[in-house]
């Protein structure tokens, strides 16, 4: 039974030739060795794919076809053909080819005495001599700590920080004639009555008009407001200042 180095590798043999990935245990980054052609499937001149066979090839060629060069450029087209049934010699060959290919991909790995995982030389510590999961690299700590504390002192500075200093009030207009909440407009919701401050002529400061002096500097404003009164009529509240009944159109005469 084939015994890999690493537990995570692949076989990409086919009856033409052998050819093994390995894969990194820490990150799943994988080597693929080199392309080794079968001399069984040469034995037999089974070129599929590429014409008049491996024989009339190689003559053609003038003995290229064993060098190293057209063997790779061949071995993508070789590896993609279905084999029949393999041959004890193959399985032989086979054997053979993956200890070679196996020693080739182990200048690219390294084995942790820690965990015993196979680290490709990305993954390996070579100052520890461990894979990074069992000895991270200095840097790498200490650059994963700088960014995780500057995190934590945006957050402290964001919970801490004002970022809105107005006041939160709610206000209610109550209109100074019928002394009902007015709504937001300019004019009460209930009796019509303006809602429109009254300016001091002393100071320009802004009053409401039901004061008869100025909240800001005394100064006399005149008469206030005098209350609604119903209807003689029909008895609907009006404004102080309408003339007619907004119930029945009556004359509001007060």
């Amino acid at each position: 039974m084939l015994q890999s180095f690493t537990r995570n590798h692949q076989d990409d043999s086919a009856e033409a030739g052998f050819q093994f990935t390995f894969y990194c245990d820490i990150c799943r980054d994988g080597y693929k060795s080199s392309f080794i052609e079968s001399e069984t499937y040469k034995k037999k001149g089974l070129l599929r794919g590429l014409g008049q066979g491996a024989s009339i090839l190689g003559s053609v060629l003038g003995g290229r076809l064993g060098s190293l060069g057209y063997s790779a450029d061949r071995a993508s087209t070789m590896l993609s053909q279905s084999f029949e049934p393999r041959s004890p010699e193959w399985l032989k060959e086979h054997e053979q080819a993956f200890e070679r290919c196996q020693n080739e991909a182990k200048e690219h790995f390294h084995r942790c005495p820690n965990c015993n995982s196979y680290a490709c030389d990305h993954c390996h510590n070579e100052d520890a001599g461990l894979c990074v999961t069992c000895a991270p690299r200095q840097a790498v700590c200490v650059a994963q700590a700088h960014a995780a504390a500057m995190k934590r002192n945006i957050d402290q500075a964001g919970q801490t920080t004002t970022v809105w200093q107005d006041t939160i009030e709610a206000k209610t207009a109550i209109c100074p004639a019928c002394g009902k909440p007015a709504g937001a407009g300019k004019f009460c919701n209930n009796c019509g009555t303006s809602m429109a401050m009254a300016t001091c002529p002393q100071c320009g400061s802004d009053n409401s008009r039901d004061v008869r002096f100025c909240n800001n500097c005394g100064h006399k404003l005149g008469q206030a407001a005098s209350t609604p009164g119903p209807c003689p009529s029909c008895g609907h509240i009006n404004a102080p200042d309408a003339k007619f009944c907004g119930g029945c159109g009556g004359s509001h005469n007060r």
